[in-house]
């Protein structure tokens, strides 16, 4: 009897992409439970988006995740592990210097980026999404800042800045010194949310605004965006969110 051996187990992707049309759809497609954003993903995102400066057929991108959760944040594992292998922390500098190049990939990108969150958006998973143009979320959504219970600094991505600047100082001071849990309603309230629904009208309500972006002109699209970016504060502050790298590096060792 012939033994037929077992295909091949397909190789993970750190993201999952499909295009519609001018509507790319990328899914955070999460290695562990815990649904946090380790290198691989920060790599492939990166690669992802730069290659979109030669796709003008791409004018709206919708982010979202396959997992239990949009995201609890960066993987500290990965950092921890950079750390051990070099002292000085001139790897775990590289690493986190991963999410500012993220960061900024996503605000300047001609594409309409769209977050779509379910679950928990915590840390680097609620920077990712203050980075995108437009966020709906599902009513059950829970948000948090944690650097500041953990021992560290609020240092991903240059996402202090962004932060602010769509949801006010006042508002993200409370939030990062206290890391107070809060839900999709002040989400809402405070201006990090433009939509909450129910969970199962979170991909119509996100199709509700690819629809209507998919018939305008593209070039208005991105001369809307870059107009929208040079009135925003944070645009101004791309050179103190470069320090980012070295906060967390310092705060780690």
């Amino acid at each position: 009897m012939n033994h037929i051996p077992a295909p091949p187990t397909p190789l993970r992707t750190a993201v999952d992409v499909e295009q519609d049309g001018p509507v790319l759809r990328v899914r955070l497609n999460p290695a562990q439970k815990d649904d946090v954003l380790d290198t691989a993903t920060l790599d492939e995102l990166i690669t992802l988006l730069d290659g979109l400066h030669e796709r003008p057929d791409v004018r709206i991108m919708v982010l979202s995740s396959m997992g239990q959760d949009f995201c609890t944040g960066a993987d500290r594992s990965e950092y921890l592990d950079a750390l051990a292998a070099d002292s000085t922390g001139s790897a775990l500098r590289r690493a986190a210097d991963k999410a500012h190049r993220l960061c900024q990939a996503l605000e300047n990108t001609h594409a309409v980026t769209i977050a779509q969150l379910h679950g928990r958006v915590i840390g680097a998973g609620l920077a990712l999404a203050a980075f995108c143009d437009l966020r709906a979320g599902a009513d059950t959504c829970q948000f948090r800042m944690p650097e500041v219970g953990l021992g560290l600094p609020p240092a991903w991505g240059g996402a202090i800045g962004r932060l602010i600047s769509e949801a006010g100082v006042a508002r993200i001071r409370e939030l990062a010194l206290t890391c107070e849990i809060f839900d999709a309603p002040t989400a809402h309230h405070i201006g990090l949310l433009h939509k909450v629904v129910p969970p199962g009208q979170l991909a119509r309500a996100v199709d509700a605004w690819t629809r209507p972006l998919a018939r305008r002109s593209p070039e208005n699209l991105v001369l809307t965006k870059r107009i929208l970016a040079s009135y925003t504060p944070a645009h101004g502050a791309g050179g103190v969110s470069l320090l980012d790298s070295h906060l967390l590096s310092n705060a780690l060792r």
